[in-house]
């Protein structure tokens, strides 16, 4: 069965190439409840067997998560809080999500639209704090950017290199984001530091 589920996913994401990789990567980067592993890991196993362009397919994942977090961005620059919080029910965004948000965002300041690309349960929101705040769009930007592309890169290459091992996708996906956690931790701990010095 589950092997079957992953023929079907990695048949999918090969019917539909790249554009069907920047699709999915924008609904996850955006308020849809949608994992990236389900694109970019089966991308990363069709590259291994020529079938992609393993840097395209990256490239298109990262460009697939910035659209999908401007989306987000400029909803909430456009529409405020109250809209997000009226609405966002429909789409599994509760208040109490939006207060974590910002909460995050103000705790760890503009590096948290970094930090917040690779802890799951945060990449898909983190952009609406950002909106509120009016954060300046290249900054936004260039921090999306390189926490996508972290991520981004690490799913694909799991895929090229394990293939269909699901199993083994899954163990060392939960590994990669324990280890990326403690490190951001670190590095977080490191820029407050400084950021009080300089104060």
């Amino acid at each position: 069965m589950l092997a079957e589920i992953v023929r079907f996913i990695v048949d999918t994401v090969a019917d539909w190439g790249y554009a069907g990789i920047f699709a999915m990567m924008f609904l996850e980067s955006s308020f849809f409840p949608f994992p990236s592993e389900v694109a970019m890991i089966p991308a990363g196993y069709l590259a291994s067997v020529g079938k992609m362009n393993l840097f395209v397919a990256i490239f298109t994942g990262i460009a697939g998560s910035l659209a999908g977090a401007l989306f987000n961005y400029f909803l909430a620059l456009k529409f405020g809080r109250g809209f997000l919080i009226r609405y966002g029910k429909y789409f599994f965004i509760s208040e109490e999500t939006i207060d974590k948000m910002e909460r995050f965002f103000e705790e760890h300041g503009h590096i948290s639209t970094f930090s917040g690309r690779l802890i799951p349960a945060v990449r898909q929101y983190i952009s609406f704090p950002a909106g509120l705040s009016r954060m300046n769009l290249k900054e936004f930007a260039l921090y999306t950017v390189l926490g996508a592309g972290i991520w981004t890169t690490i799913l694909a290459l799991l895929g090229y290199f394990l293939g269909k091992n699901e199993q083994l996708i899954h163990q060392y996906t939960r590994q990669i984001t324990i280890v990326l956690l403690l490190l951001l931790g670190l590095g977080i701990w490191f820029y407050v530091k400084k950021h009080k010095k300089k104060n």
